[in-house]
């Protein structure tokens, strides 16, 4: 398996592990549900759930054994309410929720935590997207405009640092304010 081989690598040339960021997704894109076929479903399930839970997989056991560590995953808003994405980027991202408060409550003092972003301006949005039609979703938040790479990295920073270490199994929305539970 790949991520054993990873496993092995980052072992033999950094040492155990104490923060391991388990990002993985892409497959947002809209398909209508009526259309949506078994095949897409399970290859979005894989790539955004299953890859999420195969990476952590690898590292857990000796973070477990060590007793600490941090572990942040990737979620998305379209798991936190109705979005422009598919049903099965939706339900994928909804179990990313699930695996990560269940995998909190499960292997404390490993800190477990996921970032869920929503409208993230990267390469994919600007070819889907010109400026103006960029300029008019981000009007549409709260804050004014739509996230920027470094915003998540500053959420997932946070979470995967000492200054959040009375915090595990929680969802930090990374939304400009169109998430408010």
């Amino acid at each position: 398996m790949a991520v054993a081989g990873l496993h092995r690598l980052v072992q033999e040339r950094f040492g155990a592990v104490d923060v391991l960021a388990a990002f993985a997704g892409g497959h947002g894109m809209p398909v209508p549900t009526v259309r949506e076929t078994g095949a897409h479903w399970r290859e979005v399930l894989e790539s955004d759930l299953t890859s999420t839970f195969l990476t952590v997989s690898a590292f857990l056991g000796e973070m477990v054994e060590r007793g600490g560590g941090a572990i942040v995953t990737m979620s998305s808003a379209a798991a936190r309410q109705p979005a422009q994405s598919c049903a099965a980027y939706a339900a994928a991202k909804a179990g990313v929720i699930a695996f990560t408060r269940h995998l909190a409550r499960e292997v404390a003092p490993v800190r477990v935590n996921c970032v869920a972003p929503w409208a993230i301006e990267n390469d994919r949005m600007r070819r889907w997207m010109t400026e103006q039609e960029r300029h008019q979703l981000g009007a549409e938040f709260p804050l004014g405009r739509i996230g920027q790479p470094e915003d998540v990295a500053a959420a997932a920073l946070f979470l995967a640092s000492e200054a959040s270490s009375w915090t595990t199994g929680i969802v930090l929305d990374v939304a400009g304010g169109k998430i408010m539970v």
